[in-house]
């Protein structure tokens, strides 16, 4: 379809949304008879059966359920490109908070707070510190950056990318003990441990290293703590690398382990990605989140 029209695939999915034509007539400011007429003809250029008619009820057909979240991404991007033409960012104001980890929330969302800063100031942005997933529908965030995909009905997933973690010491460390490469260099001792003891040793198990809950010496419940007391050489830690790569002075060790890659989602509530402040915060984090940092003192043996 060359003479592809914006308006009646906006009368599609706005359709699609609402349930009714009587409400996305509403929605859209057309009689009801017009909004008819587009959504049959945008099936006609498509060649296929967007809705079943039964009765005064509208249900969408299994091509339509597929065509949807194209409408959403095209709505979004129409959106996007509004506010960046006329700056009406700028105006967009009110409260976002953001859940994330407490390294995501230490190292990495700093920066990316900045760049939403300058694009919409008159935001308020929080951020929530936690290792549990937080239940957005009971909105005790807006947006949360999680490492599993979400399955509930009414939650917006994307996902953003995958996420490596690798083992890493500081060179001072490595010059005192020597350079680790694989599990029958490592002493258990010399690790830093996260969060429970067992179920972090059951994680380095899983990877080959031979250890147990009582092999650490150093532990913390919080991961930015356990991460300090790796960059001041205490022992071998492991991290995200776009985190590790942001510190000085540091030395990726262990190197012949491979740590498990991990999905890194973006999600948020249907209802609130309607938002425009909802928006705007959850595509910089999407653009941010995907780009890589370059490191700035991390090396490799």
């Amino acid at each position: 379809m060359n003479d592809f029209d914006w308006n009646l695939a906006r009368a599609f999915h706005t359709t699609a949304k609402a349930g009714s034509l009587s409400a996305a007539a509403r929605d859209l400011g057309l009689t009801q008879p017009t909004l008819s007429r587009q959504v049959a003809e945008f099936e006609a250029k498509l060649g296929v059966t967007l809705f079943e008619r039964i009765g005064k009820r509208l249900v969408l057909t299994e091509t339509g359920h597929s065509l949807v979240a194209h409408g959403q991404a095209m709505g979004d991007a129409a959106e996007a490109l509004a506010l960046a033409a006329s700056g009406r960012a700028q105006a967009i104001e009110g409260r976002v908070s953001i859940s994330a980890t407490d390294a995501y929330c230490a190292y990495l969302l700093p920066d990316i707070c900045a760049k939403i800063r300058e694009v919409a100031p008159q935001i308020t942005l929080v951020l929530v510190s936690t290792d549990a997933i937080s239940d957005l529908r009971r909105r005790e965030a807006d947006i949360a950056i999680r490492h599993v995909r979400p399955h509930e009905p009414d939650l917006i997933g994307r996902h953003i990318r995958e996420g490596t973690g690798r083992f890493y010491a500081t060179s001072a460390w490595v010059a005192r003990h020597g350079m680790p490469l694989g599990a029958a260099d490592l002493n258990p001792n010399d690790l830093v441990g996260y969060g429970d003891a067992a179920r972090f040793a059951g994680f380095m198990q899983d990877i080959g290293l031979r250890v147990t809950a009582e092999s650490f010496r150093l532990m913390s419940e919080n991961s930015v703590a356990g991460w300090e007391m790796v960059k001041r050489g205490l022992g071998i830690g492991a991290m995200m690398r776009e985190i590790a790569e942001q510190t000085p002075d540091l030395v990726e060790v262990l190197t012949e382990l491979q740590l498990p890659r991990f999905p890194v989602w973006l999600v948020t509530h249907r209802e609130l990605h309607t938002s425009r402040r909802i928006r705007v915060v959850f595509d910089i984090l999407a653009e941010a989140l995907r780009e890589s940092p370059v490191g700035r003192g991390v090396s490799t043996p």
